[in-house]
C-alpha cells in the first residue's frame, strides 16, 4: 500500500510537465489560438478537468511552457553575468553556449520558435518572455559590458546597443530559419556553426586595437 501511494505521488507530480509537453506539441502543431485544451487532454492522456486542476487557462498553459524553459536559462546566466570581473568575452561565451546546448534539444527549441510566430497576435506572450528573461538578462548583460569599458578590455562602444547586438543576431537566424524557411547550407539551424561565427565577428569588433592580433 505505501509502494502504491509513492508511486500515486510521484505520477501526480509528473503530470504538470506531461501536461505542459502535450500543449507544447499541440500548439506547435495547430498554432495557439486554434489549438484547444480538449486536444492537450487527449495527448497527455488525462482528462480536460486534469489539465484545469494544474493550468486554469490555455493562457496558463503557454506561460508554464515560457517559465519551464526559458527562465531557468535566465537564473543559470545572471549569476555569472552579475558577479564577473575578468574579460567579459568569457561570460558572453558562456551564455551563448548555453543557449546552443538548449536550442539543439527539440522540446527547448521549440519554445522559442513557437513565441516568434504567435507574439505579433498575442502580445501577452512577448510581455512574458520580457518580463521572465529579456528584463533580468539584458540589464546584467549592459552592466558586464559597461565594466568592460571602463577597465579597459573592451573599446569604447555604447553597452545598451552592443547588447542588442550580442542577442539579435541569434533571435534573427532562428526567425530567418522558422518563419520564412531561409536555414543554412547543412543540417538544422547550424545553431553552434552560427555562434561560433557571431562570436569571432563580435569579439574582434569589441576587442581594442592595441591587442588584435
Amino acid at each position: 500500500m505505501i509502494e502504491t501511494t509513492k508511486k500515486f505521488r510521484r505520477r501526480a507530480e509528473a503530470r504538470p510537465d506531461e501536461v505542459l509537453d502535450a500543449a507544447l506539441a499541440v500548439f506547435v502543431e495547430k498554432g495557439f489560438a486554434a489549438a484547444k485544451v480538449d486536444e492537450v487532454a487527449k495527448r497527455a492522456g488525462v482528462s480536460k478537468g486534469t489539465v484545469y486542476l494544474y493550468f486554469p487557462s490555455k493562457e496558463a498553459l503557454i506561460e508554464g511552457i515560457v517559465r519551464r524553459a526559458v527562465a531557468p536559462i535566465a537564473l543559470r546566466a545572471l549569476p555569472d553575468l552579475e558577479k564577473f570581473e575578468g574579460d567579459p568575452r568569457v561570460p558572453i561565451t558562456m551564455l551563448m553556449k548555453v543557449l546552443t546546448q538548449t536550442l539543439s534539444q527539440p522540446e527547448a527549441a521549440a519554445v522559442p520558435k513557437l513565441i516568434l510566430r504567435e507574439v505579433m497576435s498575442f502580445p501577452s506572450i512577448a510581455a512574458l518572455y520580457r518580463n521572465e528573461v529579456l528584463n533580468k538578462v539584458m540589464p546584467a548583460l549592459i552592466e558586464l559590458i559597461q565594466r568592460g569599458v571602463a577597465s579597459g578590455k573592451l573599446r569604447p562602444v555604447d553597452p545598451e546597443l552592443t547588447v542588442r547586438s550580442i542577442i539579435g543576431p541569434v533571435l534573427a537566424h532562428v526567425a530567418l530559419g522558422e518563419l520564412f524557411g531561409i536555414k543554412p547550407a547543412g543540417e538544422g539551424l547550424s545553431l553552434d556553426r552560427l555562434i561560433a561565427n557571431h562570436l569571432d565577428i563580435l569579439f574582434h569588433g569589441l576587442t581594442p586595437s592595441e591587442v588584435r592580433t
